[in-house]
């Protein structure tokens, strides 16, 4: 399932982003101290962004994290991605539903009509999981974004609303 990140999920998500720290070198950084946390659920509020806790159902157990950022509105409806999971979770199929559903809720309910994920060309991992969801490579963005202090390039990944068929397979 999935759900927006509150301030009492705050303990659970440091302790993941701890325990997940050797998984996400390089490729993310996600909030990793109270002050940065409050900040982060603070901007997942904000109309052009939105902040998704993919969770067990049965445990409601907190397995990884989606952000729909920089929507923009008018003839664009569109919006970056951008994700990870958390330790010990990552390859057991969690992300793929966990993201298939915010893809829904992003195309259903936002009426968003792209989103784009921009991945480093080493996170094979992160490569394959959009890949799966039916989104198609785009292109390569040379130095796009500065991760871990450096300039990375990035391959630009996306999917249109008419492409998603919720169960991740394109249409």
């Amino acid at each position: 399932m999935i759900r927006p990140p509150r301030a009492q999920d705050q303990e659970e998500f440091l302790t993941c982003v701890r325990r997940s720290r050797r998984l996400h070198r390089p490729w993310v950084s996600p909030p990793s101290t109270p002050k940065a946390f409050q900040a982060f659920v603070a901007w997942t509020r904000r109309p052009s962004q939105a902040g998704f806790l993919v969770c067990l159902r049965a445990t409601s157990e907190i397995v990884g994290v989606v952000h729909v950022s920089e929507i923009v509105r008018g003839c664009f409806q569109s919006a970056y991605l951008g994700y990870c999971v958390f330790s010990p979770h990552a390859r057991r199929g969690y992300m793929t539903e966990g993201l298939g559903l915010v893809l829904t809720r992003a195309f259903r309910e936002m009426a968003l009509h792209r989103l784009e994920a921009n991945i480093q060309p080493a996170n094979r991992a992160s490569i394959e999981l959009v890949r799966r969801l039916g989104f198609r490579k785009e292109g390569l963005s040379p130095r796009y974004l500065k991760i871990a202090g450096r300039w990375q390039d990035h391959e630009r990944w996306a999917i249109l609303a008419e492409e998603w068929r919720p169960g991740g397979e394109p249409r």
